[in-house]
């Protein structure tokens, strides 16, 4: 199985003058053959003579030039037109000018320039070649047969320029989606880098300001820094896994279990994101109910994500708020909900203009669930997530 695979494969590393060079070298063969011999293509009535000196001239005209008729059309086409042109009035009526509609068709597929300039050298020439084949030969030959060759010829044409539209229609479908896709990932990367860096930058810029105001208290100072600490610390594991999923040599499938548990955060952990933000000082309570089903798919990674911005919020707009997390696991999908009542040192009227609830909702969306995020008339907010489980994004 694998020999024509490979054998395949070198055929088509091969340069694409080598690669069709056998089907000229298939035509030359085919006109030499006793039985194919004056059955080829007849314009005009000129009865079929001989093959001569001039009619190997006219053969190799004919056949060689398919050997670049992809990679120089013009001159494939303008030498086999020659050869064509000599074959009908010398009248050999050789098999190789069956090559003509096949080099018109390879033409109009691969010439990029000077194609409209192509078509009307093409159709002024056939013109005289026609008047001098109709005044060779006995006169049986009626115009409407002349024209009717033509019509063939320009079919032919047609149906190389067809394939052309086809390609270039299909390279610019690979472009778009390529586009669309490295959109698509960059917006991932972003929302991820927003979703991670955000929280534990909030979390330090907020646990280093207020250790300014605990110099007369050395253990709670000592314990805020150590927060800060292990905030950053934390922050930089995630950047890392972050900046190895950009490198293409990144493997998914590899790695141990607990690493990837740890970079997959579930439900489950949200307490860590709760106690994290507690030691920030913001007072928060915390409640799941119901078991976690045995696969969520992603709707634990952005339900994580949902607790994570709404908490982040909490402690850039409402910082000293109490807030309350509750999660709830269904066997077909998570609730989560986070709520703060806005009677702390900053208003929550800002929440919801960014782009981190923005990339929360398309995410939650995408999963096929429901989003909200609004503000109390007391300044606090919450924030809802309806998240399908076994969705993955």
């Amino acid at each position: 199985m694998k020999s024509p695979q490979v054998a395949g494969q070198l055929w088509r590393r091969l340069d694409v003058t080598v690669r069709d060079l056998p089907l000229g070298i298939l035509f030359l063969v085919a006109s030499f053959l006793p039985g194919l011999r004056g059955q080829g293509t007849v314009v005009g009535d000129l009865p079929t003579r001989p093959f001569d000196a001039l009619a190997v001239v006219v053969l190799a005209l004919e056949c060689f030039p398919l050997a670049v008729r992809r990679r120089w059309p013009v001159v494939s086409l303008a030498l086999v037109t020659c050869g064509f042109a000599l074959d009908q009035l010398r009248g050999y009526h050789s098999v190789a000018g069956t090559a003509l509609p096949l080099v018109l068709i390879s033409a109009g597929s691969h010439l990029e320039h000077r194609r409209r300039t192509a078509v009307i050298l093409l159709s002024v020439a056939y013109v005289p070649l026609a008047i001098a084949l109709s005044r060779l030969g006995s006169g049986g030959e009626t115009p409407e047969e002349f024209v009717t060759f033509y019509l063939v010829l320009a079919l032919a044409w047609g149906a190389g320029a067809w394939l052309r539209s086809t390609r270039v229609a299909e390279a610019e479908r690979r472009e778009r989606v390529a586009a669309e896709t490295r959109t698509a990932e960059r917006t991932r990367i972003a929302r991820e880098l927003h979703d991670v860096v955000t929280h534990h930058v909030t979390a330090m810029v907020v646990q280093a300001e207020a250790a300014r105001y605990l110099t007369a208290a050395p253990e709670r100072l000592e314990q805020s820094l150590s927060a800060v600490s292990d905030t950053g610390r934390r922050a930089i594991t995630d950047l890392r896994h972050l900046l190895d999923l950009l490198n293409p040599d990144h493997d998914t499938g590899t790695g141990s279990a607990e690493a990837k548990d740890s970079r997959t955060p579930a439900v489950g952990r949200v307490l860590t994101l709760v106690e994290q933000t507690r030691r920030a000082g913001q007072p928060v309570d915390f409640t799941e109910q119901g078991t976690p089903p045995a696969s969520t798919g992603s709707a634990d990674l952005v339900a994580y994500r949902v607790v994570q911005e709404a908490l982040t919020n909490a402690l850039k707009y409402a910082h000293g708020s109490r807030t309350s997390v509750q999660v709830r696991h269904g066997e077909r999908e998570i609730t989560v909900e986070v709520s703060t009542d806005g009677s702390g040192s900053h208003s929550a009227a800002a929440v919801g203009s960014g782009r981190g609830l923005t990339g929360l909702r398309e995410r939650v969306n995408l999963l096929g669930g429901d989003f909200s995020a609004d503000s109390g008339t007391d300044g606090g907010f919450t924030v809802r997530a309806r998240i399908p489980v076994g969705s993955t994004s």
